[in-house]
């Protein structure tokens, strides 16, 4: 912890979803623990009652509701309850759940997208502030401390002006009707009303929207986008690829897809400036290429001393020793649980993770990448 807060014990955090069933609860509890700096003591883990209970009882919750919305007024009533919220529902609750706990005074850290519309989004930001609570976005590829090291090498100059950015992820997890055996996962994503209006681009494309221009500190101005449904009777995109123009004048080529046959989760960047070049694949998370011009490629691997001191100060093991999904997502809570204890100091936020902001901006860009689509791929500013 930093020396200008004072943190005189691990903060307590309730969470919303992620029960039985839910592989992405086991992931939030495994990265907020991991520092020991918080630990999840209650929770509203499932809709259905009998899930709850299971799931409660599994994780050895101290305390288990039946409603978020009673979780909420009751935690906030207690003199030893939580301190933020961990929100992973479907999509369609992330707006009514992130609501209930600001109204409560309790700070949030919700999976993305942030709600299902941008007046929700921009609705929930506004509470934030207004509350002055602390909230954070799992925006989890941003924690990764190669991706770290790319973003300082940018905004330093050592690229250069940015020209293209490719960015893609890939998937082959929903090349089948998957929704149509009950699988949960596939379910409630290939659902418009618990979804959204998108599907594949909602789900995975706005991750790369989000790594772009956290990389690049560039804004897309505006975009082209095809979506497309494979599978036979799906109601939202399961593939999509969208141009971009940067607000600097720079082009780009975001693609994404579920049905890519072989692709398990195949997240790629790659940037080119006027002086060199850099190239990150999440499925090799540890290693960062960059491409100086008219120099050798350097093949630059997290946890030695060459490496910034954004890369170092987030990197938890020593050289060769593989860092993970898991220890991104943690990176994320690290940062934010700071910025708790700084609210509780009364000192200024640092903001250095994914917040409500961008929550913001990725349905902005999402609203319009689907209206790019319906109009036929056509031109799109933001």
């Amino acid at each position: 912890m930093s020396s200008e807060v004072k943190a005189d014990r691990p903060l307590r955090a309730g969470i919303v979803g992620g029960g039985q069933g839910a592989f992405i609860g086991r992931v939030h509890r495994m990265a907020v623990e991991l520092d020991g700096a918080a630990r999840i003591v209650a929770g509203a883990l499932s809709s259905d009652p009998a899930r709850n209970r299971a799931s409660a009882a599994e994780w050895f919750l101290d305390r288990a509701y039946d409603s978020y919305a009673t979780m909420a007024m009751e935690e906030a009533k207690r003199p030893d309850g939580i301190d933020f919220v961990i929100i992973a529902t479907p999509n369609h609750l992330h707006f009514p759940v992130a609501k209930a706990f600001l109204d409560a005074g309790i700070h949030v850290v919700c999976d993305k997208p942030i709600a299902l519309s941008v007046d929700e989004a921009t609705t929930l930001k506004t509470l934030a502030e207004q509350r002055s609570l602390v909230f954070g976005l799992t925006h989890t590829y941003t924690g990764y401390p190669a991706v770290i090291e790319a973003r300082e090498r940018v905004r330093s100059g050592q690229v250069g002006e940015v020209r293209k950015v490719l960015v893609e992820y890939l998937q082959d997890w929903l090349m089948d009707p998957l929704e149509s055996t009950g699988q949960k996962q596939a379910s409630w994503r290939t659902d418009p009303k618990k979804s959204g209006e998108s599907g594949c681009v909602a789900d995975i494309g706005t991750h790369c929207e989000n790594l772009l221009e956290f990389i690049t500190g560039l804004e897309i101005k505006s975009l082209c986008a095809d979506f497309r449904i494979f599978v036979e009777g799906r109601l939202l995109d399961d593939d999509a690829n969208i141009l971009l123009r940067m607000n600097n004048g720079a082009t780009g080529v975001l693609t994404c897809s579920q049905v890519a046959c072989g692709e398990s989760n195949g997240l790629s960047i790659r940037i080119y400036g006027s002086e060199g070049g850099l190239e990150w694949h999440q499925q090799d998370p540890n290693i960062l290429v960059f491409k100086p011009k008219g120099q050798p490629h350097q093949r630059l691997e997290v946890g030695n001393g060459y490496m910034g001191s954004g890369a170092k100060g987030v990197t938890r093991l020593p050289s060769g020793h593989p860092e993970g999904y898991i220890e991104a997502f943690a990176t994320l809570y690290r940062s934010i649980i700071r910025d708790i204890w700084r609210h509780r100091s009364g000192v200024p936020l640092a903001r250095d993770y994914p917040t409500a902001a961008d929550g913001v901006r990725g349905l902005a860009f999402l609203a319009c990448a689907i209206d790019s689509a319906r109009r036929g791929a056509q031109w799109v500013d933001l």
